[in-house]
């Protein structure tokens, strides 16, 4: 077992583990979550669930993101009441944003694998078993959805030109860009986004598609629940991001044909 924080000021990550905790377990499970109070509980009953009737060894790292609420009162209240669980807190002492809290908990985990799960609770137990259940099977699991309930006309438009044009830049033809693809933890780690907005999975996978990983996808279902404020999707923060992403990616195609690396 292991405990992880930040220094103050630098902000260097400070682990300590156990002599002999090793590397020795199939899975982690990052949840990130700012301000979650309201669902990280459910989120992490929905992740337990979904691990209860699979094989794989695993551990669930909670990244709370600066939150100004009590969601890690709850998660240690949760974690204190559960002991035989894997599960750790990691807290920043202020806001990074989803794209760091999802690269610094590849770095904290364990796992030869590593998936995100957001804090909100928005995939369903049997969507996380789905996705696990793939698992050794590819580098990449990379699901994809249907129509996902909640999701309004122009959140679908938006979604699908997004994906049609990260596509045509990078010469792919990926399904769908922003589900959470299960990873090779080492492949996070080594190539972890740079975006700091919802793009970075898109730069994750067309990243390690030119580097040669293999991929598979799969159908599943999720739910979709509108935020608002500088935590809703459609904000000129993110809107900056997708244009990091797909600039990005243009550039290291036109790299790629270049210097045929």
């Amino acid at each position: 077992m292991y405990d992880a924080k930040a220094e103050s000021g630098a902000g260097s990550l400070v682990i300590d583990r156990d002599p002999g905790a090793g590397n020795s377990i199939d899975l982690t499970i990052a949840i990130a979550c700012l301000n979650e109070e309201a669902n990280i509980e459910a989120t992490l009953d929905t992740v337990i669930a979904a691990m209860s009737g699979l094989r794989w060894t695993y551990e669930v790292l909670v990244v709370d993101d600066g939150s100004t609420d009590g969601t890690a009162a709850v998660v240690e209240r949760y974690r204190d009441a559960r002991p035989e669980l894997p599960i750790f807190l990691h807290r920043n002492p202020q806001n990074r944003g989803l794209t760091r809290s999802y690269v610094d908990g590849a770095f904290l985990g364990r796992g030869k694998y590593y998936r995100l799960v957001c804090g909100d609770n928005v995939e369903p137990a049997e969507t996380l078993e789905t996705v696990f259940q793939q698992l050794g099977k590819a580098d990449m699991v990379i699901p994809y959805h249907g129509v996902v309930p909640g999701k309004t006309a122009l959140r679908r438009a938006l979604s699908q030109s997004y994906t049609r044009m990260v596509n045509a830049l990078s010469g792919y033809n990926i399904r769908y860009y922003n589900g959470i693809a299960l990873h090779l933890r080492y492949n996070v780690m080594r190539w972890g986004p740079y975006s700091f907005g919802f793009g970075f999975q898109a730069e994750l996978i067309t990243r390690l598609l030119d580097e040669g990983a293999t991929y598979i996808e799969i159908p599943v279902h999720a739910l979709h629940r509108e935020k608002k404020g500088k935590n809703s999707a459609i904000n000129y923060r993110n809107f900056l991001s997708v244009a990091h992403t797909l600039l990005e990616v243009f550039i290291r195609r036109v790299r790629k044909r270049a210097f045929q690396r």
